[in-house]
């Protein structure tokens, strides 16, 4: 059987890092048999795969569910046609540019509650069944017909509505640059994929690849992957990181205030209210359970789940603040060692980015026509941090809820389940090359940058504003030191 060469280890990762390479057959014999059924025996690609039915099956809070959302929120014209592809948002400069790279870093599909969350879960089911009075409808539902089906074994794995997330996003990039990931360039070697090691990142880019290879109907031929921790999970490796901020909990105040603030304390009463039992039943974290059961049902199943009749829109708004607070505190801008954390994967980037300029000015094939890499929210939030994306005038405080209620810092928007930032190169001719960033399939702005072709910078512009990192930004120099925090 034909196999492609191993995927080259980049030169920024040291022999300590190197990742380990898979193909797709030895990781699926490491799949557990449900996730087996899961990934095999999968017709691609339907626009019936998910039912999405009509807009009342949506729950009207789906779209504060933070990093629990549902990719469709955010790109709402993918219910229809799950296929769906926009090329004219592309929009280069002239009609000779000429797409010769992408960089895709991309988040797991939709997966399971973590054992955390499910035990959370259980604890205020529970709760809800041995002491709630009041007699809606809904709650009926609960406490009669809805079971808790959550396990604890569950653990965060990727779920049926995971693999096709990212089969669907594999056949959808595949149509926006068909010169780039096309099945020529994939038998050829030219896309190499790079997943961390989490069994949902890795399942997702084990189903990225299955999305392209049934679209092709390849089957005689095997895609590898390599398993890379130091560029996908940099941030268990960054010592500085973990210990001033994953594992601080004074981290964590402006967050913890809030939860223990007006507006939390609020949205707590209320639920005690709709279900009918004592208040001191409803904390901060069986508030925090009851949302994520709405999400999770929603996400997973595509149902508008009784639960969600325990928040309000004023509500969600709330509980998307305080998760909203977690992530700029600890992922994103609140820290300056969160986005230094993405240094290795800054500079992995921009390294191939660099290459495939130079191969296509000296007039060479482009080596990696697309590289696809496969991590979590955690990866991709510090990177875009790093970048200066989505950076409000002030930073998220316990305090400013009301007046952050246009903030551009919201992870609903940008973290969904297989959120992704694709980087894209184009030879515009005469030496002209470009490059444009985008989010979830959209364009965006580099920041600094305006004017006619803002979302499509020249490249060497690019790199020029990003001098300072592209010099420094050391990995080991960032996670190592004994340094203080740095506060906006």
């Amino acid at each position: 059987m034909a196999q492609r060469p191993l995927i080259p280890v980049t030169s920024l990762v040291s022999p300590q890092t190197a990742p380990r390479t898979r193909t797709m057959p030895n990781v699926l014999l490491h799949i557990i048999p449900f996730y087996f059924a899961t990934l095999t025996g999968i017709a691609c690609c339907s626009v019936d795969d998910g039912p999405f039915k009509d807009k009342s099956d949506i729950p009207s809070i789906a779209k504060y569910f933070t990093t629990k959302g549902r990719y469709e929120e955010v790109n709402p014209y993918l219910r229809d046609d799950i296929l769906a592809v926009n090329t004219s948002i592309l929009k280069p400069p002239s009609a000779q540019c000429q797409q010769i790279h992408l960089t895709a870093v991309i988040r797991h599909g939709t997966r399971y509650p973590t054992t955390k969350n499910v035990k959370k879960m259980k604890k205020l089911y529970n709760i809800v069944v041995h002491n709630a009075t009041e007699d809606h409808s809904w709650l009926r539902e609960i406490l009669t017909e809805w079971k808790m089906w959550y396990t604890d074994d569950m653990d965060g794995r990727l779920v049926q509505k995971g693999v096709m997330d990212h089969k669907h996003l594999a056949v959808r990039l595949s149509k926006m640059f068909p010169t780039l990931i096309s099945e020529e360039k994939l038998r050829g070697g030219f896309i190499p994929f790079i997943s961390s090691s989490k069994h949902r990142c890795v399942n997702s880019t084990v189903s990225f690849i299955a999305g392209l290879t049934e679209l092709w109907g390849i089957k005689d031929q095997e895609f590898d992957y390599a398993m890379n921790d130091a560029l996908m999970r940099f941030f268990d490796q960054c010592t500085r990181f973990v210990e001033e901020v994953e594992d601080n909990p004074l981290a964590m105040t402006e967050r913890d205030k809030f939860v223990e603030g007006p507006e939390m304390t609020r949205v707590q009463q209320k639920i005690a209210d709709r279900l009918g039992v004592p208040y001191s039943l409803i904390t901060s974290d069986m508030a925090e359970a009851a949302f994520y059961l709405c999400a999770y049902e929603f996400a997973i199943k595509t149902v508008n789940s009784p639960w969600c009749r325990l928040f309000d829109m004023s509500d969600a708004l709330v509980m998307e603040y305080a998760n909203d607070l977690k992530q700029f505190w600890k992922r994103g801008y609140g820290y300056d060692i969160n986005s230094k954390s993405s240094c290795i994967l800054f500079h992995d980037v921009f390294s191939r980015l660099e290459k495939a300029v130079s191969e296509n000015k000296s007039g060479k094939q482009v080596s990696e026509t697309a590289t696809i890499m496969v991590g979590h929210a955690e990866t991709i939030l510090p990177l875009i941090t790093l970048l200066g994306f989505f950076k409000d005038s002030e930073p998220l405080l316990s305090t400013n809820f009301a007046k952050q209620s246009q903030r551009s810092f919201r992870t609903s928007r940008t973290l969904p389940y297989v959120a992704n930032l694709l980087l894209v190169l184009y030879d515009c001719g005469g030496g002209d090359i470009r490059l444009q960033p985008m989010l979830n399939e959209k364009p965006i702005l580099f920041p600094g940058f305006s004017g006619q072709n803002a979302s499509m910078e020249l490249y060497q512009d690019v790199r020029q504003h990003y001098r300072d990192l592209l010099h420094g930004c050391d990995f080991d120099a960032e996670c190592h030191m004994a340094t203080h925090f740095v506060e906006l």
